[in-house]
């Protein structure tokens, strides 16, 4: 497994990561009922596989099936924690009901500390950022780090818009997770260069990447296109986001061992790996 620094915190994480809203989320890119027994003996599988294969950083959320998927995650890592990164997210909100969420969340994943603690967001508003830059949640997001209930603090987005660069230039953050993928690439235009994913790494925060098979929309694509093509495009999704030297984990959902031993697979082929500057050279 490839290990790179995460950013400031200077803690070594694996260039893939267990995500763990499939985990949770009923019928999320196929069916799927997470309060199936099998199905969650599945999950735990998967992250025994992972464990095995040295993946270290495992992403959650409260909202991934109300809190399943950090059940799940929690009951299959009582045993490692110490050996891995374990992050989670919180909705915005007042900051009272921000200790609460941390603290059922902690609960439910039977630890006493987040490595990663986030605010999950999708598209952050002008307000959101006024909310949380100086009406006390990014004050008790520090305050969390201060009691040890958390490392790292860091934020998620799916764009990359004016609040996205507020949150990083305020200095307070340490990690930022962005959707970024061969379809959605926002966050990085490495012709100018530009984007969030430089604007952070130039702030020293850590850089997780979501959606990297395009939660299902490229594959629909492929076969709206063309329908006889069943090629795995799984090897070119990974490689695509890996190949990015500015980002440092991929986050990747997995249900099965099977799934967890062939993204690892993947990972492990540095061959696979493309000069993304080269390949959007125009001319």
């Amino acid at each position: 497994m490839e290990y790179v620094a995460f950013g400031k915190t200077n803690v070594m994480v694996s260039r893939i990561g267990f995500g763990g809203a499939p985990a949770g989320l009923r019928n999320y890119l196929q069916e799927y009922n997470p309060d199936l027994p099998e199905n969650n003996n599945h999950i735990i599988a998967a992250i025994d596989a992972a464990l095995e294969a040295g993946i270290n950083y495992f992403d959650t959320a409260p909202g991934y099936g109300s809190g399943k998927s950090e059940e799940l995650m929690g009951y299959a890592l009582k045993g490692s924690r110490n050996a891995v990164f374990l992050a989670s997210k919180a909705k915005i909100c007042p900051p009272d009901d921000l200790r609460r969420s941390l603290e059922q969340s902690l609960q439910r994943l039977q630890t006493d500390r987040l490595d990663f603690f986030q605010l999950h967001g999708t598209s952050y508003k002008d307000q959101d950022v006024q909310q949380v830059l100086h009406e006390g949640i990014l004050e008790q997001m520090m305050q969390f780090k201060a009691e040890g209930l958390v490392r790292f603090i860091g934020f998620t987005s799916e764009d990359s818009n004016r609040a996205v660069y507020d949150f990083i230039q305020c200095g307070q953050f340490d990690i930022m997770q962005i959707c970024y993928n061969i379809l959605m690439q926002h966050p990085y235009d490495p012709n100018r260069p530009f984007g969030s994913i430089l604007e952070a790494e130039k702030a020293g925060l850590g850089i997780a990447v979501m959606r990297a098979f395009t939660s299902g929309v490229f594959q629909r694509w492929m076969a709206m296109v063309h329908p006889e093509n069943h090629f795995d495009y799984t090897e070119a999704l990974i490689q695509f986001v890996l190949s990015n030297p500015h980002v440092d984990v991929a986050l990747i959902g997995m249900r099965n061992a099977e799934e967890v031993r062939k993204n690892v697979a993947i990972c492990d082929n540095l061959s696979g790996r493309v000069d993304i500057r080269q390949m959007f050279t125009y001319y």
